[in-house]
């Protein structure tokens, strides 16, 4: 995903701001991100992106698996991780995708 993708849908923040945020304040945990206009406390997807951006960040590396997917398939897993009532996206959030396929339960 490039720099100007959300990360966050549910607080539309984008990675961008979050790389600027992290640059500018140093946050001291992944936790920290919140105070990036709310970055994973709306429906619990981009936590785990969240954390390897700050990991990214102290230790180096790379971000491989928010850099492996595309925009769509971060979408769409975020789709399935809610619609699978893992989380609940709140007012004003990105709104999912269609659902392609029938929810089997």
């Amino acid at each position: 995903m490039d720099l100007d993708a959300k990360v966050c849908y549910c607080f539309h923040v984008r990675r961008r701001k979050l790389m600027n945020f992290i640059r500018l304040y140093r946050p001291r945990v992944p936790s920290q991100l919140s105070e990036c206009g709310g970055a994973g406390t709306g429906c619990g997807w981009c936590i785990p992106f969240l954390k390897e951006l700050y990991r990214q960040s102290v230790e180096g590396g790379d971000t491989s698996e928010l850099d492996r997917l595309t925009p769509e398939e971060y979408e769409q897993q975020r789709a399935a991780y809610v619609r699978s009532g893992k989380g609940t996206p709140p007012p004003g959030a990105t709104p999912l995708p269609p659902d392609d396929e029938p929810v089997t339960r």
